[in-house]
């Protein structure tokens, strides 16, 4: 089989494929003998009949255009294997000659990955917040802590913000109570906004005994009445931050121990935070760089593939798509447009990644695809051969190597922008590394081995 490529306009290319008679004869062979088991002919058992009566009976013509139709997607992947063209959509088959004998020659017109060129990669920027554990960090944690073990006491001022308020609420709508709207002794924290923000900007500055009344819209926009009766109102007292303090409320026994530890594990917080930032935003600013439209098949495909996640996860959970639709409050309209939008950003930063890998040379290894294959088939929990066997034989190791490849452009670019915090100074990337474990301390020579020994002297006299 011979296969040629020729490219057209936009991202299409035509590939002209040729396969010679004997080829396309054990097709015809394939297809008589399918057709042999299929047709009853008198005086023959199924699958035994001679192919001079099958081809009487159905024409030549007939007998090569089913041989066509079976071989045509088998011949059609192998051409796109020999050329190595990224076909991204089906393609239009147009048979050229070999209907009543002879060579098969056909046409395959096919959208192909657009090749993208970047320009300015080299000098992207990218900000994101500092992974430094400031004092106020620590500060703010330390309160975190405080407010826990906090004590709730009658206040002798008029409510602000912090205080817990204890409410009679009544809700009208249309004049009418509705009870879901109305609650008796509601606990409820000034500055939460969890009712309405309306409601905590009149609460500021009310003492008990006072009643408040507002209108605020429902959920649908319809107009709520709300008459508020403040029962009383009680403040947070914080503990002093002391060392009796901290042995009460952690495993520490100064405060020092505990805001060591606050610092560490916020610090790797923070750590894995700007790194996972860093790539993100690394991502998205190569892909703004993209400036060719993206394809509709790449972004129909990956709705598509995003779609049928979502359901399956909702699925998995004893859910519909509907059921979702109307916890999210969106409508199916809108729904496709978010799914769309995200879609196309994710393409559009696959054909980013895969133009930096074109530029910049990165290749796959064997050493890489091993690796690849096996850590996949360790999650699988099968062996990495027998998943390679899978994967060849559903063509999808293209697929891996070129995730591989995606990977490491990945991997380049985030060692290679520049990346600054929000006040534009520039970020050591050896801060974002996770901390080095450390050592685990070697056993005393003179603690729990002279110990054992002397024990074991002591038993033997």
């Amino acid at each position: 089989m011979k296969a040629t490529v020729e490219p057209l306009e936009g991202n299409k290319v035509k590939l002209s494929v040729e396969v010679d008679e004997t080829e396309f004869d054990k097709a015809v062979d394939t297809a008589l003998s399918k057709i042999a088991r299929e047709v009853r002919i008198p005086g023959f058992r199924p699958g035994k009949a001679p192919r001079r009566l099958l081809e009487a009976r159905m024409g030549k013509a007939g007998v090569r255009q089913e041989a066509m139709r079976e071989a045509l997607p088998e011949y059609y992947a192998e051409a796109v294997r020999q050329t190595a063209i990224d076909a991204i959509a089906p393609p239009q088959i147009d048979v050229t000659s070999g209907d009543d004998g002879g060579p098969l020659s056909f046409d395959a017109v096919v959208e192909v990955r657009p090749e993208i060129t970047l320009v300015g990669y080299q000098g992207l920027q990218v900000t994101i917040a500092s992974p430094e554990v400031t004092d106020e960090d620590l500060a703010h944690q330390v309160h975190r802590l405080r407010h826990q073990s906090g004590q709730l006491s009658e206040a002798t001022r008029p409510a602000q913000n912090g205080d817990h308020l204890t409410l009679n609420l009544e809700g009208f709508r249309a004049g009418e109570a509705d009870p879901l709207l109305s609650a008796q002794d509601y606990l409820y924290e000034l500055g939460s906004g969890s009712i309405a923000t309306d409601l905590d900007e009149r609460l500021v500055g009310t003492k008990p005994g006072e009643v408040v009344e507002f209108e605020a819209p429902d959920g649908e926009g319809n107009p709520v009445s709300f008459k508020v009766l403040v029962k009383d109102v009680k403040e947070m007292v914080l503990p002093e931050v002391t060392d009796d303090w901290v042995g009460e409320v952690s495993e520490f026994d100064t405060v020092a121990e505990l805001e060591g530890d606050l610092r560490r594990r916020m610090g790797e917080v923070k750590r894995a935070q700007a790194a996972a930032a860093l790539r993100e935003e690394a991502l998205k600013a190569l892909a703004e760089l993209v400036d060719a439209e993206v394809p509709d098949s790449l972004v129909g495909a990956e709705v598509e593939r995003r779609v049928r996640d979502l359901v399956g996860r909702i699925e998995a959970q004893g859910g519909n798509l509907a059921q979702y639709l109307e916890a999210t409050g969106k409508s199916q309209d809108q729904f496709l447009h978010d799914i769309t939008a995200t879609a196309t950003d994710a393409v559009r930063a696959d054909l980013a990644l895969r133009a930096l890998a074109d530029a910049e040379g990165i290749e796959v290894s064997v050493e890489d695809v091993e690796a690849e294959l096996a850590g996949l088939a360790e999650r699988m929990e099968q062996s990495p051969e027998a998943l390679r066997l899978q994967l060849e034989q559903v063509d999808q190791m293209p697929v891996v190597r070129a995730d591989i490849r995606k990977s490491k452009a990945l991997a380049w670019l985030v060692e290679h922008v520049e990346v600054v915090d929000e006040a534009g100074h520039p970020i050591d990337r050896a801060a974002l590394e996770p901390p080095e474990p450390e050592p685990e301390p070697e056993p005393d020579a003179a603690g729990p081995a002279a110990s054992s020994e002397n024990t074991i002297v002591e038993e033997a006299q």
